[in-house]
């Protein structure tokens, strides 16, 4: 098992930990990922109290629902591009800035490129960045191909991290061509939070900035290659399977010499800015907007 579809698999179990999905949809999303019956099953027993019930490991946070009024401006629209990549023709969405003070490469969960990761994009552009949301599911025909989103999960779970790292060295590409005179950045959130920690071990010396949300860190990450990245990552208190990882994404940062911030949310679980999930936290995602667009133009001007 590869370390994102190792990662990907523990986001099934704690979903289901959490009471977000039943056993019966935990143990379909399991099997696409390729974990069998005899595995799955004590995964998800050991989430359960003795009556068989999910029993959550962390309290869920004081989050408000689903459908509030989403972290940052109303989104400027985002347009569907194509541009070209190593293998291939790549997607994506397109928000431009009106007078764009940098260009940010965003990189979506682990459904692929949905409607959600496309209005953060709109809402950088409002906030004064051209944005592109990448489509990471480009080589399978596109996030939009997959009508289940656990399919889509699977399709990424599939694919090796080299390929990832080179399609968005690609999508870094096309912002310095639509913008060449603007310093890119790149953001992330939860498996696009991971991506970003790949894209900065790979080396991506091009990058000014980079925010990756509650994302795992590869094994012995070695950052020094993006050495003039400044690093915003961010944490969610009550999200203690990614929060494993936050010292050594620490001491690979002081290591590599890299301006960085690390915060944590108090209260705050995994994928508290996404206003379409179960977990999101209005309050702590509009703060994080705003500290993220604030380390954006202290390192993108």
């Amino acid at each position: 098992m590869s370390s994102i579809n190792e990662y990907l698999t523990s986001e099934v179990v704690v979903d289901y930990s959490d009471g977000l999905i039943n056993r019966r949809e935990a143990l379909r999303r399991l099997s696409m990922l390729g974990v069998g019956v005899a595995v799955a099953g004590p995964m998800l027993a050991a989430c359960e109290s003795p009556s068989g019930s999910p029993a959550p490991a962390t309290p869920s946070a004081p989050a408000s629902a689903a459908g509030s009024a989403p972290a940052g401006p109303p989104p400027l629209p985002a347009q569907a591009i194509t541009f070209p990549g190593p293998q291939g023709t790549l997607q994506g969405a397109w928000a431009a800035a009106a007078d764009p003070r940098g260009t940010v490469l965003v990189i979506h969960e682990n459904r692929g490129l949905t409607d959600h990761i496309r209005s953060v994009a709109g809402r950088l552009a409002a906030s004064g960045y051209s944005a592109l949301a990448i489509d990471l599911l480009s080589e399978e025909g596109g996030t939009a191909k997959f009508t289940d989103p656990a399919q889509a999960t699977a399709a990424l779970g599939a694919v090796p991290p080299a390929r990832f790292v080179a399609d968005m060295k690609a999508g870094i590409d096309e912002l310095l061509r639509r913008a060449p005179a603007k310093s890119p950045a790149a953001m992330g959130f939860c498996f696009g939070g991971g991506m970003v920690w790949q894209l900065l071990a790979a080396g991506e010396p091009r990058l000014r900035a980079a925010v990756p949300f509650y994302g795992p860190l590869p094994d012995n990450a070695d950052l020094a290659g993006s050495k003039n990245a400044a690093v915003l990552a961010i944490y969610a208190e009550l999200d203690t399977r990614v929060n494993a990882s936050r010292d050594a994404a620490k001491a690979a940062l002081e290591k590599a010499g890299l301006k960085h911030e690390i915060v944590t949310y108090p209260g705050a679980n995994h994928a508290f800015f996404n206003d379409t999930g179960a977990r999101y936290d209005a309050a702590a995602a509009t703060q994080a907007y705003q500290r993220l667009t604030d380390w954006f133009a202290t390192n993108l001007s």
